[in-house]
């Protein structure tokens, strides 16, 4: 049966390693911010289990053996190892990564994030590809099973162990084509009511936060019809006298990508006299990617993609 010795653990490779080092207790122990007295009882089990004195006395100082000068290398060697499986994580240099993304979001806002996630990934990171998956999957469950790295959009689950972070906050506003007729004169809830709507909803209601605050000044508005995304819904109004709402960026801001495909367009962007409820961007992800550096990286470039003042076209 081997004796208590005979088990080595991390901290006794890492003592040996600073010992072969410094030639010294005293310096080992400082070295390792610990005692000289705890440092010469971790030499005396390293001598046991080794059966080996390793370091011995000659005059003032202390010389290795021949099997300590045999393990320093090696000792060295392991502490790095264990350095690098145990210590925290260096950074990654974007330009290594090998990877591909698979984040979920709307339309809209994956229009909005491939121009400049490709502009930083060109920039910053050639080796990595980015794959926008609609909003079809129930987030929670495919960030916990790895089936999408990142959700960015308007984040409304509420897993407990979700990491989620608000980028940006905006407001919707009322999109037209050029000669439209709400463009003349002040814009009333009363006109905005009765122009046609083409509303926009994945799960093709009728009805949303407008018609509410419509709803509170007796005013209900017309829709046309519905479609599932703003892209499909901006088009239309870019062709018609349909109405077609659009999140910007408040007043004062710096615009936002996500009204570049209504400005491509060519649509007149009017502000809505009514209280809304503002509208957050934001993008989650489970907590195991939380520490990974790649993951960071893809999490700095949404960032500072969503919240530049650059059309995603420039």
């Amino acid at each position: 049966m081997n004796s208590p010795d005979a088990t080595l653990d991390a901290n006794l490779a890492i003592a040996l390693d600073a010992l072969l080092t410094e030639h010294s207790v005293t310096r080992a122990a400082a070295r390792l911010h610990t005692s000289p007295a705890a440092m010469s009882r971790t030499l005396a089990r390293l001598r046991r289990t080794l059966q080996d004195p390793l370091l011995v006395r000659a005059g003032q100082s202390m010389v290795p053996t021949p099997r300590a000068l045999a393990l320093r290398e090696e000792a060295a060697a392991v502490v790095r190892s264990l350095h690098a499986l145990l210590g925290p994580g260096t950074g990654v240099d974007p330009a290594t990564l090998s990877s591909t993304f698979t984040l979920q979001a709307a339309d809209l806002v994956g229009a909005a994030l491939a121009p400049g996630l490709l502009r930083l990934a060109e920039q910053e990171a050639p080796g990595v590809s980015f794959r926008l998956l609609a909003e079809e999957l129930e987030a929670g469950p495919a960030l916990r099973d790895g089936r999408i790295d990142l959700e960015v959009g308007s984040i409304d689950h509420v897993d407990p162990e979700t990491r989620v972070e608000e980028l940006v906050t905006l407001r919707m506003v009322a999109a037209v084509r050029p000669g439209h007729p709400l463009t003349e004169g002040p814009l009333t809830p009363a006109r905005l009511a009765t122009a046609r709507h083409v509303a926009v909803s994945r799960r093709g209601r009728f009805t949303g936060p407008l018609d509410t605050a419509l709803a509170e000044q007796n005013l209900r508005r017309r829709v046309g019809v519905v479609l599932p995304g703003h892209l499909a819904a901006m088009a239309l109004a870019a062709r018609s006298d349909l109405v077609c709402l659009v999140p910007a960026a408040p007043p004062g801001a710096a615009p936002s990508p996500l009204t570049g495909d209504a400005t491509a367009l060519g649509l007149q962007l009017l502000d809505i006299p009514l209280e809304l409820p503002p509208v957050t961007i934001g993008m989650a992800w489970h907590p195991r990617h939380a520490a990974d550096r790649a993951h960071h990286w893809l999490r700095s470039a949404v960032r500072r993609t969503l919240s530049t003042s650059a059309s995603p076209t420039a």
